[in-house]
């Protein structure tokens, strides 16, 4: 990675010699994928792989029906909101979402219809579950989505500043504060910035909206403005309790490349200190990272529950917060797998792309 990063003449002496011939260390013109004669390892590498998630897939499907079972609740009288019904209408309720069926056989129906993309009726929506989800998927991904991009960008780069000032005033302050607002609870934090942010404090007015998507009733330049407006307080809980993980591992990475034979050559070259840390050592220092930031990418969706219910957001979180407290068992069901899958494909999505940084992986 580094000698493509470089001139010929100088990557063939900045180079450690491991590099040149693929070694254990390699960095180098060898270390070019699973396309330099490891073509067949990477395919084992990548069959095993996908078929290790869809194992874990279906362990979620399963694990998904039977986990929310274990909650002590009535779905049925929940359904009824409260109501006076007969015991002959809680029945036809009861055989109308086939809760009177035994248990083994309301298992293989809902694994049949799982694996068909039918999750069944909500029970407080009477609406496929499916089409509950789809509404719901746009915010959430709009919000992990600019999340994601913020938290991730803001790491890598406090990361790489910290590393490569180690130990300076800078590093010690930015290290410190992604360290607490790393162990912040997220639901605390986001209900600070309301109280501070959105209600205000004293003469202080609140300057952004406590919650929900949109105000309503606007267009266009207005309505993407107003939108905005509602991200503001979430994003910033995301942001503050999510950074700290890529910047800590960046910051270790490039630590550990700092003291690599190779940059001490470039440099002796008479390179750049910052062309030595852009070309050389932050590319290589990027591998655990770009593992993490997969990692983090279906983590994101999953993670942000508490923050959509803080923030009234209209997301899959805020939804599963409604279905848990009826239960809502299809709806549950259907959210704990979506959340799981997410964060399951990118895992695999991580390990399927790391080996055409580091070679070593899928040999």
């Amino acid at each position: 990675m580094v000698a493509e990063s470089t001139t010929p003449s100088l990557a063939a002496d900045a180079a450690p010699p491991a590099e040149a011939d693929g070694g254990p260390g390699a960095k180098g013109p060898a270390a070019r994928g699973p396309g330099s004669g490891n073509t067949a390892a990477y395919l084992r590498y990548v069959a095993g792989k996908i078929a290790g998630a869809i194992i874990s897939l279906f362990a979620v499907l399963v694990t998904s029906f039977f986990l929310f079972r274990l909650i002590p609740s009535n779905p049925v009288k929940q359904m009824t909101g409260g109501r006076r019904m007969s015991d002959a209408q809680l029945e036809t309720l009861r055989h109308q979402f086939g809760l009177d069926q035994p248990m083994w056989k309301q298992f293989t129906t809902y694994v049949g219809d799982a694996l068909t993309g039918d999750f069944g009726t909500s029970f407080q929506f009477h609406s496929p579950v499916i089409d509950k989800i789809t509404d719901a998927l746009p915010a959430t991904l709009l919000l992990s989505g600019t999340s994601f991009a913020i938290f991730t960008a803001l790491g890598i780069w406090l990361g790489t500043r910290s590393a490569w000032r180690n130990g300076s005033r800078s590093d010690r302050f930015h290290t410190a504060l992604a360290l607490t607002l790393y162990s912040v609870p997220s639901f605390w934090l986001g209900l600070l910035l309301i109280i501070v942010l959105a209600v205000g404090l004293g003469p202080i007015p609140g300057l952004f909206p406590t919650g929900g998507l949109e105000t309503g009733g606007l267009h266009g330049f207005a309505y993407a403005a107003d939108v905005a407006r509602h991200m503001v307080l979430p994003v910033i809980t995301l942001v503050a309790v999510c950074y700290a993980q890529t910047l800590l591992v960046m910051r270790s990475s490039l630590l550990d490349e700092m003291g690599s034979d190779y940059l001490t050559t470039a440099r002796a070259k008479g390179l750049r200190d910052d062309l030595v840390r852009r070309r050389h050592a932050v590319p290589n220092a990027m591998l655990p990272t770009f593992t993490l930031v997969f990692v983090n990418l279906g983590n994101v969706v999953a993670g942000q529950i508490l923050v959509e219910t803080v923030f009234s957001w209209p997301g899959l979180g805020g939804l599963f917060y409604q279905a848990l407290s009826v239960p809502d068992l299809p709806l549950v069901q259907a959210l704990f797998f979506v959340f799981a899958t997410a964060v399951i494909l990118a895992n695999t999505a991580a390990d399927l792309l790391y080996p055409l940084l580091d070679p070593r992986v899928g040999r």
